[in-house]
Parts: structure tokens; sequence; C-alpha cells
């Protein structure tokens, strides 16, 4: 009787899936090239490391303004249509960091550039929703897996462009190419399950706001948006601040880049496979909360263990361990019973604002704290990490919400 009740997945999903992991892809490329190319950008543009910070989180920023209406919007008049509109600005961002000489005005292209994953991040569960429906965790897990590729391509390929430039107009035009993508070949729905027209508030112009009610309502997707928030700030914090860390102890820009490529390996790994890890146990918290626990304890070691092999089969697995939860917290609010596809988008740009803003300020918040000091750094951010454990304490079980969700 379970296995009838199973609705069949169209074919077409992994169109949808491939087009918005490229567009995640190169969204983290773009981000991480800042980073990647940190020793070249921060004499040229006269910033700190507290402002590199900003630089690279700042596509994140825009998340935080743009999130909840991205989401309620999407529930309204269907994702493809909000998040066009996101890509034509982005790109314009993009292409606007040939200009940006300095601080202020590569802040300003920066969060230009950031408005489509800003729009397309807060309607992922409710896209992954309508093609995955039971198998959402899965389309999560390889979403944010495409995320560790971009981080790995950007800090691999960057350093090795002729100019800072040359860096900059190829991301540029990748970007272009996907969007192009976009717009021709994503649907919001399957073929013959369109929304019903009552289901997305049409005959009520201010409709989107009860969307949105319900899930301010919901005391679940808060605790799951802040606990993403708060690993995601970790991570961040320890992504984009590695290659200048490594540079401090010795290492070459492209050496330290190489470095930090490699153990985001690891995140990878942990994203494409860590949902079927879990799953296959009875219940999904202890496991989820000891890996995350052990990320942690990684992250706040990474200055004291040597270079070559041993740091970099740290990082490796605590890059693993810290990205094998994600996928589950994320696929969280789609099994609540408030929540449902019906307000996913609503819940999605929730969780997107929230999020983004603790993922935002959190690594600002070390580099102001630790300053140039790079191991109370990588300290702080793994207790943070750590901190993440409270928070699916207090939430359902993913195993138990999913098969009653099934």
């Amino acid at each position: 009787m379970e296995e009838r009740q199973m609705p069949k997945l169209s074919n077409y999903r992994w169109v949808i899936l491939a087009i918005v992991a490229l567009l995640d892809a190169i969204s983290n490329y773009i981000q991480f090239q800042i980073s990647a190319l940190a020793t070249e950008i921060m004499p040229v543009l006269h910033i700190s490391p507290a402002q590199l910070q900003s630089l690279v989180m700042a596509p994140m920023l825009i998340a935080v303004f743009l999130s909840i209406p991205a989401g309620t919007l999407a529930d309204k008049f269907g994702a493809k249509k909000i998040v066009t509109i996101g890509l034509i600005i982005s790109i314009i961002g993009a292409f606007g960091r040939l200009v940006a000489n300095n601080f202020i005005t590569m802040m300003i292209m920066l969060l230009l550039f950031g408005v489509y994953m800003a729009l397309l991040n807060a309607n992922t569960l409710k896209i992954f929703g309508a093609w995955f429906k039971q198998d959402t965790n899965v389309a999560m897990g390889i979403f944010l897996a495409s995320a560790s590729v971009g981080i790995i391509l950007s800090r691999i390929t960057s350093p090795r462009f002729s100019s800072v430039q040359a860096a900059y107009t190829f991301s540029s035009i990748l970007l272009l190419v996907f969007a192009v993508c976009w717009m021709l070949f994503v649907k919001d729905m399957p073929k013959g399950e369109e929304v019903p027209k009552q289901e997305l508030g049409i005959e009520n112009s201010g409709s989107y706001l009860r969307f949105f009610k319900v899930a301010v309502k919901s005391k679940n997707t808060w605790i799951v948006a802040i606990g993403v928030g708060v690993a995601m700030g970790a991570s961040e914090a320890f992504s984009s601040i590695m290659p200048a860390a490594f540079a401090a102890r010795g290492l070459s820009s492209i050496e330290g880049n190489n470095v930090a490529a490699i153990a985001t390996i690891g995140s990878l790994c942990g994203s494409l496979f860590g949902p079927a890890v879990v799953d296959k146990a009875k219940k999904a918290k202890p496991v989820m909360i000891t890996v995350t626990a052990l990320a942690g304890l990684l992250m706040s070691f990474s200055w004291f263990i040597p270079l070559g092999v041993p740091l970099t089969t740290s990082l490796v697995l605590g890059g693993l361990f810290g990205a094998m939860s994600g996928p589950l917290m994320q696929a969280l609010p789609i099994s609540f019973p408030e929540i449902g596809p019906k307000y996913a988008g609503s819940a999605g740009g929730l969780i997107g604002t929230v999020s983004l803003l603790f993922s935002y300020c959190i690594p600002v918040v070390i580099s102001l704290i630790a300053k140039r000091n790079y191991m109370l750094t990588f300290i702080i951010q793994g207790i943070v990490m750590i901190l993440t454990t409270i928070f699916m304490a207090i939430l359902p079980d993913a195993n138990e919400a999913r098969r009653h969700a099934k």
C-alpha cells in the first residue's frame, strides 16, 4: 500500500535540478573569487580582512531583504518568473565588478550579483518539492553539493587567470549562459500538475501575506532557519578565511587555495551522500549531532594541525561531517504539517532571510573579534559550528518526519 502511494516522478526533474545546480555552482564560484583572489584584491581595493569578509558575504546580505518577498511572491506567481527577474539584475552586478575600483563600488556590484541566488535559494524547497516530492532531501543534497563544486573550481582556477579582470569576465559569461538555460528550460510544475488557482490565492491580491503568516507562525520553521544560519555562518567564515590563514602559515596563494579546494571535496561528499547515510539510521538526530560536533572540533584545531597530509585529511573530514546534516535540515519544513508543499515558498523565504542574516553577520563578527589572529578565528568558528547541535536536538527527527510525510 505504501508503494502505491508514492507519486510517480517526471524524468524532466533532472533537467530542473541540473540547471538549478549549475546556477548555484556559478554563484559560489563568483562569490568565492573574492576569497581566492584576496592577495591581489586587498591591495588594489585598499581593504582590511574584515572588509574582505564583508565582500565575500555581500551576495548573502542582499538575501536578508529579498528572501521573504521572494518566497511569498513565488507561492503566488511561480518561482520561474521571480528568479528570472533576479538573474537579469545579477548579470549586471557580475559584469559590474569589472569597473569596481574601491570597497564601496565592489560592495554595490556584489549586492546586485547576489539578487538571483537570494530569490532562487528562497524557492529551492518549493521547486524541489514540486518536482522531487518524497525525494526532496536527495535533490537538496545535490543542490548543496553544487555549491562545493563552485567553491572548489573557484579556488583552483581563479588564481590561474592572467588577471583579476579575466577571472571576472569568465565567470560573468558563464552566469549569462546558465541564465539563458533557466529562462528557456525551467518549468514551475511537472506537466499535468498545475497548482489550482484557488490554492495560489489569485482571487485575492493580498493573499501572499496569508502565505507568509502561516510560515511565521511555524515554530519549527524558525528553529530550522536559525540552526541553518548558525551552521552556514561557521562554514562560510571558515571557507572564506582559509587561503589567507594558510598564507600566514607560509603557503603561497595558489597552494593555499589548492588546500582549501581539496578540503571542500569533503563538503561535496557530505552533501551528496550525507542524506543517504543518515537515512540508514533508525533515528537521524544522534547521527546528525555527532557528525556536526566532530566537524566543529576539527575546525577548531585547524591552526594546530601540521601542514601537508594531516591538515588536508582533517579539512576533508571536517567538511564531510559538517555538510552531512545540511540537506536534511533544509528539507525538513516541507514535512511539517503546517507547511507542506503549499507554503514551502514562504517557509523557504523565512529560512533564507533568517539564516542568511546569521551567515552574513557571524563571519564578520568573528573577523572583528579575532582580527588577524587566525588561531582564535578557527577556534571561534568551531564553537559556533558545535552550537548547531542544539537546534538539531530541538527539531523533530528528520527520518521520522520524512517517513510520516510519505
